[in-house]
């Protein structure tokens, strides 16, 4: 007898889908008149649950009946049992994995943010790793630099003050009193070196005023010895040339900070206005070639403490040649030989030109100082420029220049090659040139008289607070 069972495709997946709700066995025999053995084909039973936990199909069907039709074959209709598809669970389901995936991305993308944060701080923390260990080397900050040379003043008035005890033949008193007030000085300098910097002014005030105290103390120890100080007004050139350099008065980090270690910085000299401050500060980029900012001060105080400060802005500047000379600051213009005037009350180029033959771009730049073929000095006698030709085979010539339309009034031409030679400066007509001694040391070896035409060498040691000297 063949078997056969109508059951609707639909049923059938929901069946599957649900785990194969009933078994499978071996076809029924040929000869069985019922659909399962030890039931009748016309009878009806009951479902139950097998021990494996698996729906069998006493189990699953129900009030199952089957005829046989003439040919033999067996015939039934089967109900399967109602079963839903959960629809609803399948949707929270899938919201679910939406929300999840959302925060996945919102998650991945703090990730992402929090990568590129993290590989900005490692270039600063690089960077401040080698600023650190360049101070460390150069063992010597600029505050530093400002209590030390401090200390050295106290302590030249200590050894003046003791030498003044020993020789002073009247009373006492007033020595005594300049002692104690040095000894005082002492210890504000050791209590201001935990404070701001800034504070140094106010120290220096204190210093130059007892100063005055020990050379009139001084001056009085004796009639017989009466001090002698030779009187010069300024811009005066009744001497014999520079025989000594002192010790730097004020060590100043530009308000641009460390990384700008190029440029050039002074007071503005006036003819016509010689009591007038004006100081200026010209940093080049950290390319150490384009001059683009510098600022402008009306007084020393202001100049420490970087107050009241006018700053200004240029695009053509090169070189730290750079001088100023009645309120007015003459430049290499960028990526040339020319010479140009900026009137520093409009911050306007008032006039441009050419310096004959002069080479440029560091064709003849000083000794480890570069861009600064054309160097631009001013001194007593007005303003000049020192630079090298190609005729000249690279020793200094020495121009000098009208300080209003820029003209070339006088040349002198040198001995001394110009890149042997760290630096130059004028004063009173004469050139200066050094060279370096050592990281804390230079020389003025050689000098050139444009009053005499005469040249010749020199040996003054001077000291500086940075390897390489701008004059």
């Amino acid at each position: 007898m063949n078997f056969t069972a109508h059951i609707s495709p639909y049923l059938f997946f929901l069946g599957q889908a649900a785990g194969d709700l009933w078994d499978v066995g071996p076809p029924l025999p040929s000869s069985s008149t019922s659909f399962f053995p030890g039931v009748d084909s016309s009878s009806s039973y009951s479902s139950g649950r097998s021990s494996d936990g698996r729906g069998s199909v006493s189990q699953l069907f129900s009030n199952v009946t089957g005829s046989v039709d003439d040919r033999g074959t067996c015939q039934c209709s089967v109900s399967l049992p109602d079963t839903t598809f959960p629809v609803d669970r399948v949707e929270r389901l899938e919201f679910t994995a939406h929300v999840l995936s959302e925060k996945f991305e919102k998650e991945l993308s703090k990730v992402k943010e929090y990568v590129q944060l993290i590989s900005v701080y490692e270039k600063k923390l690089l960077n401040l790793t080698v600023r650190i260990e360049i101070m460390e080397k150069d063992s010597i900050s600029y505050t530093e630099l400002d209590f030390a040379l401090i200390k050295v003043e106290v302590k030249e008035m200590e050894k003046l003050i003791i030498q003044l005890k020993e020789s002073f033949g009247g009373s006492s008193e007033i020595v005594d009193q300049l002692e104690v007030e040095i000894r005082n000085m002492t210890l504000l300098v050791e209590k201001l070196e935990t404070l701001d910097k800034n504070n140094v002014l106010a120290i220096r005030r204190e210093i130059v005023a007892l100063k005055n105290k020990l050379k009139e103390c001084e001056a009085s120890k004796g009639e017989n010895t009466p001090l002698v100080h030779p009187s010069l007004t300024p811009g005066s050139c009744g001497h014999g040339g520079v025989v000594n350099v002192s010790r730097p008065s004020v060590v100043q980090l530009n308000w641009r900070g460390f990384s700008y270690k190029y440029g050039a910085w002074g007071r503005d000299h006036s003819s016509q206005h010689p009591n007038k401050e004006l100081y200026w500060v010209a940093p080049l980029n950290t390319d150490g070639r384009l001059l683009e900012y510098y600022r402008l001060y009306n007084s020393m105080d202001d100049l420490l403490l970087y107050t009241n400060a006018r700053e200004l802005r240029i695009t053509y500047g090169q070189g730290s040649g750079t001088a100023v000379y009645n309120n007015n600051m003459y430049v290499n213009l960028y990526n040339s030989g020319n010479i140009a005037r900026i009137n520093l009350t409009t911050n306007r180029v008032a006039v441009t030109q050419t310096l004959p033959d002069a080479a440029f771009n560091n064709r003849f730049s000083y000794a480890n100082v570069a861009w600064q073929d054309i160097d631009i000095a001013v001194d007593e006698k007005g303003l000049w420029v020192i630079y090298s030709t190609e005729a000249s085979t690279g020793n200094m010539v020495i121009s000098k220049l009208n300080d209003t339309t820029l003209q070339v009034l006088n040349t002198w031409y040198t001995k001394q090659y110009k890149p042997s030679a760290s630096n130059a400066f004028m004063v009173c007509g004469v050139l200066y040139a050094t060279r370096t001694l050592n990281t804390r040391a230079e020389e003025i070896f050689y000098y050139y008289d444009t009053n005499t035409g005469k040249e010749g060498k020199l040996d003054i040691v001077m000291q500086k607070m940075q390897e390489t000297l701008c004059l």
